[in-house]
């Protein structure tokens, strides 16, 4: 009787141990532990990682990846992916320094008229390109992997004809020290505005029916149409989201560079996908959640700096990168094992 009892009571403890386990890597264990690891490890093995001024220059660097990072997030939690997000970095640095210099032409002692103006033209441009994206991919059922990379071909192609490979010069004094170098309340500007965009997300997944949609469109679209949702508007909304999320990280890469480049951008599309994934994304749509992608997004951010103060080549961080993705969607397999088993 005592050892029935016993081993009753053995089967129960095992099940809920492993629910314990599963909760924990759920809520994003699995990137938390990632990232205390790296930190740890960076500031034994570097010192100098916890210089004020090194901790300021990732923290700009986290900002330039985080907001890619959600853009794709919300498109690969609707079902789909986002390669073209490099691309409209680029194109948006483009625009961003050219509609200033020319607009110093017209407006020359008008910094703050020419940040908006060019604000107003690349989010124009971010939300062109997402449309693009979402009408052909909803409208003729194409593989959004495909039409991303057609897209992300073109966007390049036209930046590098119009730029001829040159950097474009004219961005106004005020955007660089203002918004490029400046700092608010001890914290870089791009940081607040990144932190913004996080907020907004987190919103938009958890309190708004829009969030909630694609959520249902990226775990089944037939049922999310059968249910009412407007499968097609919901896409659009998300690629259109992507495109300006993108479109403002090149508007503020150009404040940091003080220069319109048509070559920035140009790993994004994998650090976006692997700080979606190492967050938590599912591949299949449907699962994601902004705060887990900002800690995955942070942690890269941690490891690419730890490798520049150790002085790795760039070639091998490029290497690192890829290996983190490898171990990040074999965990993402093995919990989807777990769970159906």
């Amino acid at each position: 009787m005592n050892s029935t009892a016993a081993s009753t009571a053995g089967t129960e403890r095992t099940p809920h141990r492993v629910g314990l386990l599963d909760r924990f890597l759920m809520q994003g264990g699995i990137v938390i532990t990632f990232l205390v690891i790296a930190v740890v490890a960076t500031a034994l093995i570097e010192p100098r990682f916890l210089n004020r001024l090194n901790l300021i220059n990732m923290m700009r660097n986290f900002s330039f990846l985080l907001i890619p990072s959600l853009a794709q997030m919300l498109v690969m939690t609707a079902g789909g992916f986002d390669l073209s997000v490099g691309a409209v970095v680029a194109i948006a640095s483009v625009v961003t320094a050219t509609v200033m210099l020319v607009g110093s032409g017209y407006f020359p002692d008008a910094g703050v008229l020419l940040i908006l103006l060019s604000l107003a033209a690349v989010v124009g441009v971010g939300v062109l390109v997402g449309s693009v994206n979402a009408w052909l991919v909803a409208s003729f059922s194409l593989s959004p992997f495909m039409v991303t990379l057609a897209m992300m071909s073109v966007l390049v192609g036209i930046a590098l004809y119009f730029t001829q490979g040159i950097p474009i010069y004219g961005v106004t004094d005020t955007f660089v020290s203002g918004v490029g170098r400046g700092q608010l309340l001890g914290l870089p500007v791009v940081l607040w505005v990144a932190l913004a965009v996080l907020a907004g997300c987190i919103v938009l997944q958890r309190f708004t029916a829009l969030g909630r949609h694609i959520y249902a469109v990226g775990s089944d679209e037939r049922s999310a149409r059968l249910s009412g949702v407007r499968t097609g508007r919901t896409l659009m909304a998300a690629y259109v989201l992507a495109g300006v999320l993108a479109a403002l990280t090149g508007f503020l890469m150009t404040s940091r560079l003080g220069a319109g480049h048509a070559t920035i951008g140009t790993t994004l599309a994998l650090e976006t996908i692997a700080a979606a994934v190492i967050g938590g994304v599912s591949l299949r749509g449907g699962v994601g959640r902004a705060e887990h992608v900002a800690l995955a997004a942070l942690f890269l951010a941690v490891v690419a700096n730890a490798m520049n103060l150790v002085q790795v080549d760039s070639k091998y961080q490029t290497l690192v990168l890829g290996a983190v993705l490898i171990v990040a969607l074999a965990i993402e397999r093995l919990l989807l094992r777990r769970r159906q088993a």
